[in-house]
């Protein structure tokens, strides 16, 4: 006999309240992966909701760009009323094994890893299983998660960078599991490799704190009048430090880089900073003396003169801030300016948009919302940003995606 109920649950960490249907059948009230795994080799949905979700990658709770989308995948999925938990070799996690780490140097324990991923229902795998940055990780992940439900969330697959464009192992890809993409180029890549993808662009918080603007300066020992062009980004040779130090030379500005220097660029940035002809600012963002919210509200302009981004959070974060960008012209920027983002241009190095040092010439150039052609720029990017952007709109993608899955009812 089977009969169904409904009972209210609290996850234990969020103490979000949730109607699940269960299904009792001869009064057993539990589930198992196993009667989930079976059930997805069945055509039709399941009885239940898939209840627990965990989030692996190589770090997790940081301020690097797959970490933030990974957050707000996770509040997506709290809020659709799942419990999560997560798992990662960095970063303050749930469950943290070493050996998942970019920078390990030795490998996994297979039974560390399975044992952190046992109880979840799904796994979302943010980029672990996209990128080759600690291969014996990938395989650890993919051992785990074979003939079990997975979302693989794809950042960054491996033909899209120069010195991984050999590897052929990643992405993997199994009947149970479901691929999604955050831009369409990726999506229409992975199809020509001969797996299905979804898209489903990051989702941001359309009404953001706001920076103090006048603290952080003072904080950062600059004065009202100081011309200040932030680039909110990890230190690495494709985020185009170059040009952005040429086009803060060009319109007599402080260059803020925030991030640290990773994949071995240290010597490099080094060697630029010490060349640069423009003041430098190297104060990171920690979350408590200085929020991201921070260095928008103390910024003029934000400087993204990438080479490649998969997508590229920060100048839709400028937008949602009221500030312009200046953004590079990698191929998702296209994707993205088609939707109607009105940036300042810049190409690799030297290049910058005659605008933006008219503007910077203009004595409005300290208050863009006087100036009529720049305010509504602004208000262009941040419309478009709310729209196209929301986590509310991602969070209904992501469930939609999870019902054609059959992982929510």
């Amino acid at each position: 006999m089977v009969t169904a109920l409904t009972m209210t649950t609290t996850a234990p960490k969020t103490g979000l309240n949730r109607s699940v249907g269960l299904v009792l059948v001869s009064d057993l009230m539990t589930k198992t992966s196993a009667d989930l795994i079976a059930r997805s080799n069945r055509p039709h949905r399941y009885i239940w909701p898939v209840a627990t979700c965990a989030f692996v990658s190589f770090r997790l709770g940081l301020t690097d760009g797959v970490s933030v989308v990974a957050q707000a995948w996770q509040e997506a999925f709290q809020n659709l009323g799942w419990d999560t938990y997560t798992v990662a070799g960095d970063g303050p996690v749930d469950h943290r094994i070493a050996g998942l780490g970019i920078d390990a140097i030795d490998p996994p324990d297979q039974n560390e890893v399975d044992a952190a991923l046992v109880n979840a229902d799904l796994t979302v795998v943010e980029n672990i299983l996209s990128i080759p940055l600690n291969l014996p990780a990938s395989r650890a992940i993919v051992r785990s998660l074979t003939k079990r439900p997975a979302l693989l969330h794809h950042h960054d697959p491996p033909w899209q960078r120069e010195r991984f464009a050999h590897i052929a192992e990643l992405p993997p890809d199994q009947p149970l599991w479901r691929h999604v993409t955050i831009n369409h180029l990726t999506r229409q890549q992975f199809a020509d490799r001969g797996i299905t993808a979804t898209t489903i662009y990051n989702g941001f918080d359309t009404s953001p704190p706001p920076g103090d603007r006048s603290k952080t300066r003072t904080a950062l020992g600059l004065t009202e009048e100081t011309r200040l062009l932030a680039h909110p980004v990890r230190a690495i040779a494709r985020k185009n430090i170059p040009a952005a130090l040429q086009l803060c030379q060009n319109v007599g500005a402080t260059y803020w880089l925030p991030g640290p220097a990773e994949e071995g660029y240290e010597a490099e940035l080094a060697a630029l900073l010490n060349q640069a002809e423009c003041p430098i600012l190297r104060a990171p963002i920690d979350g408590d003396s200085l929020a991201m919210a921070d260095l928008y509200a103390a910024s003029d302009l934000v400087v993204f003169p990438s080479t490649w981004e998969g997508f590229g959070n920060p100048p839709i974060e400028a937008a949602l801030h009221r500030r312009l960008a200046c953004v590079g012209d990698y191929a998702v920027a296209d994707e993205l300016r088609a939707l109607g983002f009105d940036w300042f241009n810049t190409n690799a190095y030297t290049e910058i948009d005659t605008a933006l040092v008219s503007w910077f010439g203009n004595e409005l150039w300290a208050r863009p919302d006087e100036d009529p052609s720049i305010a509504a720029r602004i208000e262009n990017n941040r419309q478009l940003a709310e729209a196209e952007f929301s986590a509310d709109h991602m969070t209904a993608q992501i469930q939609a995606l999870l019902i054609e899955a059959g992982w929510s009812e």
